[in-house]
């Protein structure tokens, strides 16, 4: 793509893109599909993946600070274990399941980066995305016996559910909705995979926004970055909180029904023509 045909969002256009990003990020429905969609719905052209991978560094932040208090025990704790050898600590299998789970999603999107530069974000692609992950997410639900804690974490879990967040790389999966569905395959309680999920996700946001803000850098960008990245990290916040409380109390179905009925639309935009692909 041509310098000139590269389109930078204003400031309140970025503050709307930003709130998208934010909303949909953790919630399994797909943010970069959203982003993708929304600005087709209104008339925008499409902001690309880099300021979609950018902004989600608003996300990464979000994290960070909600999880902080977890964070610095596991950290601390995983340096104790360190020091007296004893890898069968908690803290430990759950922090190299995080760093290992981390690998497989770098290895790929690197390759993707290198072989295609982005990856497919035609209409088609994620309204199929969309679908197909509802349906294994709603077999994850009926299927998963919910029995797990987060006590019972370990290595293994992290290399499963990294191996899922892989998918995440196909615009329409979404990275949480991905990780998620591993989960509640593994036996997670909902909420414990959603939480794990977010853990999961540190490395691969901070890893995707920084790689493409370098990669990409440009002036001309960095007034829309800023303001979509404060944004996102507003909105991530809220999801977090409120997504946490309603798996606590509820299943997924109303995001599985959202799924289908997104991608439903999107095919139907396609075909009646007020959507482009």
């Amino acid at each position: 793509m041509l310098l000139a045909d590269i389109w930078y969002p204003n400031w309140w256009q970025a503050l709307i893109l930003g709130m998208v990003q934010g909303l949909t990020e953790f919630i399994p429905i797909s943010s970069t599909a959203h982003l993708r969609v929304f600005p087709a719905l209104v008339g925008w052209p499409d902001a690309g993946a880099s300021f979609t991978a950018v902004i989600q560094l608003g996300s990464l932040l979000a994290v960070l600070i909600y999880f902080a208090s977890d964070l610095r025990q596991l950290l601390l704790a995983s340096w104790n274990a360190w020091q007296k050898r004893d890898f069968h600590q908690e803290a430990w299998r759950l922090l190299v399941g995080i760093l290992v789970g981390t690998l497989p999603i770098v290895v790929v999107g690197l390759a993707i980066k290198v072989i295609w530069g982005s990856p497919p974000r035609q209409l088609w692609v994620i309204a199929a995305a969309a679908i197909g992950l509802a349906l294994l997410l709603g077999w994850a639900e009926q299927t998963g016996k919910r029995e797990r804690d987060v006590h019972s974490l370990g290595i293994w879990d992290g290399i499963w559910v990294g191996l899922a967040q892989t998918l995440a790389l196909i615009p329409g999966v979404s990275r949480s909705g991905a990780t998620i569905t591993a989960g509640l395959f593994l036996n997670l309680q909902r909420s414990v995979a959603a939480r794990y999920s977010f853990l999961l996700g540190i490395p691969a946001l901070f890893l995707a926004g920084g790689l493409e803000f370098i990669s990409d850098f440009e002036v001309e960008a960095l007034l829309s970055q800023a303001v979509g990245t404060v944004s996102a990290f507003v909105f991530s916040y809220l999801s977090i909180d409120w997504l946490l409380q309603f798996l606590q109390r509820s299943s997924t179905w109303l995001f599985i029904f959202y799924r289908i009925g997104f991608g439903l639309f999107i095919v139907l935009g396609l075909t009646l023509g007020f959507l482009r692909p």
